[in-house]
């Protein structure tokens, strides 16, 4: 894999300041991507251990509240083993911060209705995932007062509350800033 480029320090990519991931590889090329040049699985430099050395250093902090992943597509079947990789070492490294995962595909019905029963690496990623932010980006249903997605069609899921109870689990307290804004 891959990948664009690490954050060290993210505030707009979940709750808290968070160290951001963005992986290289994205088949949905969503019109008005704000970062097109990452669909290029070739784009970027090698995501080796190195990077990921580099990440557990940039969590270990307090004020650190965990790792968000992006793209690119973090979930696109060629990007898996080396997303895997990451977040054991940090789940392992920082059992209570959170991972949260940006992704075009529909979490309930692409990932875990059909590719987690395909892939036993899919089955084994999702796992380590807190909270899921999924679909694809809609140009047309943007607005810049959105936290933690893109478009009003992206749904913030709990990840863990989804696979347990087989249908979506949006986490409402993380809407309610866009539903006071959008008044």
């Amino acid at each position: 894999m891959n990948y664009a480029d690490i954050k060290k320090v993210d505030v707009a990519n979940g709750e808290g300041v968070r160290v951001s991931v963005f992986v290289s590889g994205c088949n949905h090329h969503c019109k008005g991507c704000f970062n097109e040049c990452a669909w290029d699985f070739n784009y970027g430099s090698k995501f080796t251990q190195k990077e990921i050395d580099k990440v557990i250093d940039y969590m270990n902090h307090d004020y650190i509240e965990g790792l968000s992943l992006l793209g690119g597509e973090p979930l696109e079947p060629q990007n898996q083993e080396a997303v895997l990789k990451l977040v054991q070492e940090v789940k392992e490294k920082f059992p209570n911060k959170s991972i949260w995962c940006y992704t075009g595909y529909d979490f309930k019905n692409d990932i875990v209705d059909k590719m987690q029963k395909e892939n036993p690496t899919t089955k084994e990623l999702i796992k380590y995932f807190d909270v899921v932010v999924d679909g694809e980006f809609d140009q047309d249903k943007t607005s810049p007062k959105l936290r933690f997605r893109g478009s009003y069609n992206q749904r913030i899921l709990d990840a863990r509350e989804t696979i347990k109870e087989d249908k979506p689990i949006e986490i409402p307290r993380l809407y309610e800033k866009d539903r006071v804004l959008q008044k």
